[in-house]
């Protein structure tokens, strides 16, 4: 009985056309041979089970072949197949982490003079170079920059990072990239049918998943599970053997966190650990679903969906229709993180599960971005100072429409009850451009009144009175107080401007016999500054001129009108709701009060 060959050593490429997932160096390589340009090192760097080594030997058998270097020599070639055997006299493999020392590279160095014994060049493959020592990479450098014309270096490493600046310099590297699934399983499918084995379909996927782009690894797995199962290979045993969990649990999982569904969540992770199932590739496993999302959503292209199940491709589409961009983000994310920290976690389950309720959260939850703009729309909706037909549609599309009989009623998220509370309050009367002729209908002295006003406020509500007080009284038309202020004093509109002190100043109104009287506040480029108007002089003082109720105030006089400044009671500044709320946000402590007024 003949020594038994393990399937990756039995089905090792052995010409560049046989290489899978590697086009781009055997191309290079080709057409170097063909140019007759040809160097003195390559490195070939790249995950475990690409083919860094097996390129290495293929490109030798080029170069060292009867009549070479030529890309078509023969399978039966004598030079080559004693290169395949590793008898070659003239191609030599050296293992990095086993000869890494100086006195090992020395005896190489000595090496490189003598020519090769029956071929056109001595080749040195150097496998795993990144684990040479520092002197062992010096003593080679020179030798590598300028070797005999009949010498020439391949070195192979998982590693390139480590290896020298100085020594990559010198050789022509080539980055060898993780094969695809798909071309894992078509390759397997062709050795299967080849040893008359029968693999599932489902079973071929399972085995690229486990395999990570190393053809390697899925050709030994496959080995191992033919030893196992026989002539007959289930998704099972693939799914047993890796510790992997099967797509359809994955899309259990991936629908509890977009549903979030905690309790669906926990049960489904119980089962999987239950089962012995390898918590951080099912965390893989989840990040490349919703990868798949992602890329669905930005692209919206079904190339996208390439090489999935219906079953998987359905619930993207699915998810698709119903998660943000930024949503699924954010989702990533907050896996990306756990799966980090599942790495140094003692409890990996809980770190799995605390992690997945949060990727779940993390989709109900609201970015700072999105609080901002829900804070300009609210800011942006129309006050008194605004026309309703100026108000974005921003608004509407803020608050919830109203549910319909007999549903239940979710919980607002507090931005919106506050922009719905704003969007369903009554609005003030429209404003009156500056344009528009200020009369006064009304019999009421609207100097007396804005003077009783202001000095009734300022003894119970400082606060409001510091803002009122920029203000200037200039007509009443029908039982609207038109209230103006320069546009140096826009601040102080936008902070006085809301329902609030409206209420409170038309409940100030009633109480001084007033009932029914209203107030609007504009800003008008006629007015100039309280601070800046000469002569002025308080209104109901004797000293001031007299002016009928229709003349407004502040637009050509100068005696126009200005409050007594009122100390302010430092107990009930601190008792100011907005106050308070300034200093909590803040974190701050009151050190003087003054008035502006």
């Amino acid at each position: 009985m003949s020594d038994y060959q393990v399937i990756a050593r039995k089905y090792r490429p052995q010409r560049f056309e046989e290489v899978v997932g590697q086009d781009h160096v055997t191309r290079t390589l080709s057409r170097a041979i063909e140019k007759n340009r040809i160097a003195h090192a390559y490195l070939f760097c790249g995950p475990r089970g690409t083919g860094k080594t097996t390129l290495a030997r293929i490109f030798a058998k080029c170069l060292n072949c009867t009549d070479g270097p030529r890309t078509d020599f023969p399978n039966d070639d004598p030079k080559c197949v004693e290169i395949s055997e590793g008898r070659s006299l003239d191609v030599m493999e050296i293992d990095g982490a086993s000869n890494r020392g100086i006195d090992e590279i020395r005896e190489l160095r000595d090496t490189v003079s003598y020519g090769p014994a029956t071929s056109r060049y001595k080749i040195f493959i150097i496998d795993e170079v990144h684990m040479l020592t520092k002197e062992a990479f010096n003593a080679l450098l020179k030798t590598l920059e300028e070797p005999p014309s009949h010498v020439k270096f391949m070195f192979a490493t998982t590693e390139p990072d480590k290896v020298l600046p100085t020594i990559l310099s010198r050789c022509q590297r080539f980055d060898l990239q993780r094969i695809a699934s798909q071309l894992i399983i078509d390759h397997l499918e062709t050795i299967a049918k080849q040893e008359g084995i029968h693999v599932e379909k489902n079973a071929l996927k399972a085995i690229a998943r486990g395999a990570d782009g190393g053809m390697r690894d899925a050709q030994s797995t496959l080995d191992q599970l033919i030893s196992f199962c026989g002539d007959q290979v289930e998704e099972a045993d693939v799914l047993s053997m890796f510790g992997l969990a099967s797509s359809d649990h994955i899309l259990r999982l991936a629908e509890a966190i977009v549903l979030g569904d905690k309790l669906a969540l926990l049960n489904e992770l119980d089962t999987l650990a239950q089962n012995g199932k390898d918590l951080g590739r099912l965390l893989a496993d989840l990040q490349e679903y919703f990868r798949h999302l992602l890329i669905l959503k930005v692209s919206d292209k079904q190339a996208a969906l390439e090489g999935l199940s219906e079953a998987e491709s359905e619930s993207l589409r699915r998810h698709a229709k119903t998660l943000k961009d930024t949503q699924v983000l954010g989702l990533l994310e907050t896996l990306s993180v756990t799966d980090c920290r599942l790495r140094e976690a003692s409890a990996k389950r809980i770190a799995v599960e605390v992690g997945l309720i949060q990727a779940a959260e993390s989709l109900r939850s609201t970015s700072i971005d999105e609080v901002i703009s829900a804070l300009k729309d609210l800011q942006q909706t129309p006050s008194a100072h605004q026309s309703p037909g100026d108000a974005p549609s921003a608004k509407k599309n803020l608050s919830k429409p109203p549910s319909s009989k007999g549903a239940s009623i979710q919980e607002q998220d507090p931005i919106e009850k506050a922009v719905s509370k704003q969007a369903v309050a009554p609005e003030p009367p429209p404003p009156r451009t500056e344009t528009q002729q200020v009369s006064s209908t009304s019999e009421i002295n609207l100097h007396d009144v804005w003077s009783k006003l202001l000095a009734r406020i300022s003894k119970d509500n400082p606060f409001l009175h510091s803002y009122l007080a920029e203000g200037q009284a200039l007509e009443i038309n029908g039982r609207v107080i038109t209230v103006g202020y320069p546009e140096s004093q826009t601040d102080q509109l936008d902070m006085v401007d809301n329902r609030k002190n409206h209420d409170a100043i038309e409940e100030y109104l009633g109480a001084m016999q007033h009932t029914g009287l209203k107030i609007r506040f504009v800003k008008s480029t006629q007015l100039k500054p309280r601070k800046d108007r000469a002569g002025y002089v308080p209104p109901g003082s004797p000293d001031q001129t007299s002016t009928t109720k229709n003349e407004p105030e502040g637009l050509t006089k100068p005696d126009e009108q200005e409050t007594l400044k009122v100390p302010i009671d430092p107990e009930e500044f601190l008792n100011d709701p907005l106050i308070k709320k300034a200093l909590e946000i803040f974190k701050g402590r009151l050190l003087k009060i003054e008035s502006s007024t």
